[in-house]
């Protein structure tokens, strides 16, 4: 078995698909990977387990990050441990390397991102730094594969080494094999070693006779269960001589942290050399206009409504040559129900009903996903979203939210469920739960044409760039309220302080266009569609009952729109808009369909052909600028889809908060719509 182990955005994800070939998702931001993931690969006949741990800076701290790694690395697990290291930032990642080398004699560095180094003038002493080190050191572009059969064959040197010892055999056996792996090397098990506080020392030399260095620091720290007999006393020894000094709890791991660091940066130096290039000086000019100042919105600004324009104005074609195709199966596939002998009304049921419904969806949802989705893994992949993080920190940090929510928002603009299972991500359980049940503020990429739609006919009509600016501020009110909730959380329910984090930014990047293709649209655009045709099917099989049982001689669906009628005149709406939110609820695809059957009184859901076509119905029905200003603020702040809402039960673990996750975005929505109603009523008076 071989452990995976290294900081943050240094490319282990990456390294674990090249090597095991599976669907591992890569990004390029900080603390994507919260869980293990694990595959195989096969080398010289051996068949070998990788596991992929979560990235983490160290292993001595609290984060479910340095929680999971540390402990799958104590475990003794893994035979061969690979640490990870970024060759454009030696000194940092070293510090993770000094502490599984004292963990363990069978650890290979990986120096990732070598070529990343060459452009910015960094060159990296590899045969300096394995002598430092006494391990084996290998150098990659993993995004490449170069590097990648050196590192197969480093790592199986070290497996053949156990195999052939035999296991560990306690620990006096494992200071022989660091004996054994430093002396090939050509230096000594103590040149290596990190040098602590005297008194961290003099600590140490009472457990060393007993235990590795390594697990002495771990029954210091406190990171494993002291052992019976002999140990035992050293322990107690030892932990009265820090006490002495005053090197207990915090303490005593501050001063552990600092030497370590102390010795990262020492190697670090000592083993890497760097000369002025342009490569750095363009990353800095480009960081200084997308991360400072007033440029760093306007750029965000900006860059949201482009991809949303390029979203838009490309899907349109596809979207209905795929709605003219599928809706043309209809005829066949009733034809064939008929054949196989079902009654009218089960036909009705399953083509009008879930077939029709289902077909509205995909062609709807399909066309702009396709797009959408490539563009936004293009932003990731090139190393933008972290730097959309950076602007946006002080903002949640003002209104008592965690910096890695803005990420999660990022993820919601695709699929709000993806976006609450990414708030893994925030190590804060308080500060988690408050990103949970805010995310739904977030449109999502199912509320995007009903939004566009509406822009367009009453707002910027026929003209499409100006159409997809107001729809990026649509984007950037979501974020103003996200806030405006995270403050009244912080403020009432989930009291206490935002904590800190860490945030690297990583260098600027040239998207690899094919696989930001595959992965979008395996991992993300198929997971939506999936989820959304699974809820479509049933909801349309709802609402074609609505329409067609009658009772008092008018439909189920026009007599609950009579009962929303108040509260929706009350909205600056009607009942018909109010059902067709409720009655979308598995899917936010079918709100416009729904809403255009009802008006129109048919059976079943009706496509519109073209915007004016739309303007037409909404018109004849009594809209207004007013209407459909309040449907707009309704749809991007209203209760969140079916499926979100089973993923914040999952998430969460209590219904409690799911029910608030679904209350408090349609609180705020119908909120803002009775004061736009009242507003209107106060002007139109005056």
């Amino acid at each position: 078995m071989v452990a995976l182990a290294g900081n943050p955005n240094v490319g282990k994800s990456t390294l674990f698909n090249m090597l095991t070939g599976m669907r591992q998702h890569t990004g390029n931001w900080p603390g994507k990977t919260v869980e293990q993931a694990r595959g195989e690969y096969t080398e010289a006949g051996e068949r070998y387990t990788l596991v992929d741990l979560p990235g983490t800076y160290s292993l001595w701290g609290v984060s479910p990050e340095e929680e999971i790694a540390g402990n799958f690395l104590r475990s003794g697990c893994a035979d061969v441990t690979v640490v990870m290291a970024d060759a454009t930032s030696l000194q940092r990642s070293l510090t993770l390397a000094l502490q599984v080398r004292q963990m363990t004699p069978r650890m290979v560095l990986c120096v990732n991102l070598i070529d990343e180094a060459a452009k910015k003038g960094i060159a990296v002493d590899v045969e300096k730094l394995r002598r430092r080190l006494a391990a084996p050191v290998v150098t990659t572009a993993a995004r490449s594969g170069r590097g990648l059969a050196e590192l197969r064959a480093a790592v199986g040197s070290l497996a053949q080494q156990k195999q052939r010892g035999g296991g560990d055999g306690g620990a006096q056996q494992g200071e022989q094999e660091c004996q054994t792996v430093s002396t090939a090397a050509g230096e000594t098990w103590d040149h290596w070693q990190i040098r602590y506080d005297v008194a961290v020392e003099r600590a140490l030399q009472r457990l060393t006779p007993h235990v590795t260095r390594g697990e002495a620091l771990e029954l210091l720290l406190g990171r494993e269960e002291c052992r019976a007999g002999r140990l035992r006393e050293a322990v107690a020894r030892g932990q009265e001589i820090l006490k002495e000094e005053g090197l207990t709890g915090a303490a005593l791991l501050d001063s552990v942290a600092a030497s370590v660091i102390h010795q990262a940066e020492e190697i670090g130096a000592d083993c890497t050399a760097q000369r002025q290039t342009k490569r750095g000086d363009w990353d800095r000019r480009l960081d200084h206009w997308l991360t400072s100042g007033i440029t760093a919105p306007l750029s965000m600004l900006l860059l949201l409504a482009l991809v949303l324009y390029i979203t838009v104005r490309g899907a349109n074609y596809p979207s209905q040559l795929l709605s003219r195709g599928l809706m043309a199966l209809r005829m066949p596939l009733q034809q064939a129900l008929a054949t196989l002998g079902c009654p009218l009304w089960l036909q009705g049921m399953l083509v009008e009903g879930a077939y029709t419904t289902v077909a509205w969806v995909v062609s709807v949802m399909l066309p702009p996903m396709a797009i959408f989705f490539p563009l936004f893994t293009i932003l990731e992949d090139a190393g933008y979203l972290p730097r959309v993080a950076f602007n946006l920190d002080r903002l949640f940090a003002a209104a008592g939210a965690h910096g890695r929510q803005s990420l999660t928002m990022c993820m919601a603009l695709g699929c709000n469920a993806c976006g609450v299972t990414g708030c893994r991500i925030i190590d804060s359980p308080r500060e988690r739960l408050s990103a949970i049940l805010t995310n739904s503020f977030v449109p999502c990429n199912g509320r995007f044409p009903t939004l566009l739609a509406l822009i367009s006919l009453f707002a910027a009509p026929g003209k499409p760039l100006l159409a997809s600016l107001l729809l990026a501020l649509c984007m950037a009110a979501s974020l103003g309220m996200t806030l405006l909730a995270s403050r009244f959380l912080s403020s009432t329910l989930l009291k206490g302080e935002a904590s800190s984090f860490s945030l690297e930014l990583p260098p600027y990047r040239r998207p690899q266009i094919g696989r930001v293709l595959i992965r979008s649209l395996r991992d993300r655009t198929a997971f939506v569609l999936g989820r959304a045709v699974m809820v479509a099917a049933p909801a349309g099989v709802l609402v074609w009952g609505m329409t067609h049982v009658m009772i008092g001689g008018e439909t189920l669906l026009q007599q609950a729109a009579d009962f929303l009628q108040p509260l929706g005149s009350l909205m600056g709406l009607d009942g018909m808009i109010l059902l067709a939110f409720l009655l979308g609820f598995p899917a936010n695809e079918i709100v416009v369909p729904i809403l255009l059957m009802g008006y129109l009184s048919s059976g079943t859901m009706i496509e519109y052909e073209s915007l004016a076509q739309l303007g037409g119905i909404l018109t004849a029905n009594g809209w207004t600028g007013l209407t459909a200003l309040c449907t707009v603020v309704l749809c991007l702040w209203h209760f969140p889809c079916g499926t979100t809402c089973l993923t914040i039960r999952k998430e969460t673990g209590s219904w409690k908060w799911t029910a608030l996750g679904f209350v408090l975005p349609t609180a705020a929505g119908m909120a803002v719509c009775i004061l736009l109603r009242g507003a209107a009523a106060l002007l139109s008076w005056i």
